[in-house]
Formats: structure tokens, C-alpha cells, sequence
């Protein structure tokens, strides 16, 4: 029997394609989707997608989407307590597994797993280990598309802000950036792939918005 899961969602690429590669190895049944959301601005933590673009892509894919709501200042404290309730929910309901899409750094993956072993729960890391040159191959050949949301302006130039991945834009960025952005040089929103009953129509806004060195471009549904 599969064992329940709860997805890590972001709305971006390497959550989706953790998710796909999840499915494929039919070990898993997924539960729902799990994603923390500012309460105030109603939009998704560090990649800043519209509540309604997440539950949209939530729609597509299928999934239900469980919500932990933090404030636009939120201390670490906060999130661990917000975190930490709504881990004790799963382990109540019987889920025992979370699935992350962490590639590499194993700070955050120790980080991750220290906190989940407090609800006796497990992470699952389907990307961990793989090369990010190798996984943004496997997503675009799988057909998925995603557009850049967020950038760091010190990493990134930010006339990528807006763009859809693809291979010319593979061979745009400069070496020193991870073309997953595990580093944090850039965070996306996916809106269409071999998961969705339906492509996620979109339509940039013509303001941004910046934080410190990251700036967002705002995107709202189209339909």
C-alpha cells in the first residue's frame, strides 16, 4: 500500500518536478499540497504567486492545498511555531512523510528533517543529489513551462524578470548562477506541464516590486 505524502508546493519548478518524479515511483499516494502564504499580501512565501494562481494550479493538478498563514514580518520564531501546529495536524491525521524539492544544500535538508522528527514525520528529497544542469534538462523535456517571478538583482540581471525558461534562456544566464536557482537567484511559477488537466493562464502586470536585492514581477490570472 502506497504510504501518504504531503508536498512541499511552491508553485515553482523544482516543487513540480519533485512531485512528478514522486508519482513516478508509485511509492507514495499524495495527500495535499502544502504551502505557506503571507497573510496580509495573500501570496506564496519567497516566490510571491497570487493566492488564486496557487489554488489554480492546485485545481489543475488535482490536489487540495493546505495553508500556513504568516505575517509580511515574520520572525523564525513564528514560522517554526506556524510549521510545527500544522506538522502535528499530519502526524494526527497519520501522515508520516513530507516531499521537499531541495537539490543540494544540505544545511536546509538538515534543517528540514531536525524539525519534522519532532512530529515524527519524514522527508522525502526525490531531487536531492541530481546535478541542476541535468534536472532543468529533464523538466523542459518533459514539457513543463515556467516563468521567472522573483529574481536576485546582485545575481541576476533583471531583465530576466518575465522570462519562460528554455534553452535559450539556459544559455543566457551567467555561469555563476545555478540554472534551479538552488542558490536563490531566482524563483518561478509554473503554469503548464503533463500534470496539469489545464494550462495556467496568466498576465504580467506592468509594476514590480522590490525587497532588499530581490525584485517581483506581479502576475494575476488572465481567465
Amino acid at each position: 500500500m502506497a504510504k501518504k505524502i504531503v508536498v512541499s508546493f511552491s508553485g515553482g519548478k523544482d516543487s513540480m518536478l519533485a512531485l512528478h518524479k514522486l508519482l513516478e515511483s508509485n511509492e507514495y499516494e499524495v495527500d495535499s499540497l502544502l504551502t505557506t502564504i503571507n497573510e496580509d499580501h495573500r501570496r506564496t512565501s519567497i516566490h510571491g504567486i497570487r493566492e488564486e494562481i496557487l489554488d489554480a494550479q492546485a485545481k489543475s493538478l488535482g490536489f487540495r492545498v493546505r495553508k500556513v498563514k504568516i505575517p509580511t514580518v515574520c520572525t523564525n520564531d513564528i514560522y517554526e511555531e506556524r510549521m510545527r501546529e500544522e506538522m502535528d495536524k499530519l502526524s494526527e491525521a497519520g501522515i508520516r512523510h513530507v516531499m521537499f524539492g531541495d537539490i543540494f544544500l544540505a544545511d536546509i535538508r538538515e534543517y528540514r528533517e531536525s524539525k519534522l522528527k519532532q512530529a515524527g514525520i519524514a522527508g522525502v528529497f526525490p531531487l536531492w543529489g541530481r546535478k541542476s544542469a541535468e534536472l532543468i534538462d529533464e523538466f523542459l523535456s518533459l514539457g513543463y513551462r515556467t516563468v521567472i517571478t522573483t529574481l536576485d538583482q546582485t545575481k541576476l540581471d533583471k531583465d530576466f524578470l518575465g522570462r519562460e525558461i528554455n534553452r535559450d534562456w539556459i544559455a543566457d544566464i551567467p555561469e555563476n548562477v545555478d540554472p534551479c536557482g538552488e542558490n536563490g537567484e531566482f524563483h518561478t511559477m509554473v503554469v503548464n506541464g503533463p500534470l496539469f488537466s489545464r494550462e495556467i493562464a496568466v498576465e504580467q502586470e506592468n509594476h514590480t516590486v522590490s525587497e532588499g536585492n530581490f525584485i517581483y514581477l506581479d502576475f494575476i490570472l488572465s481567465e
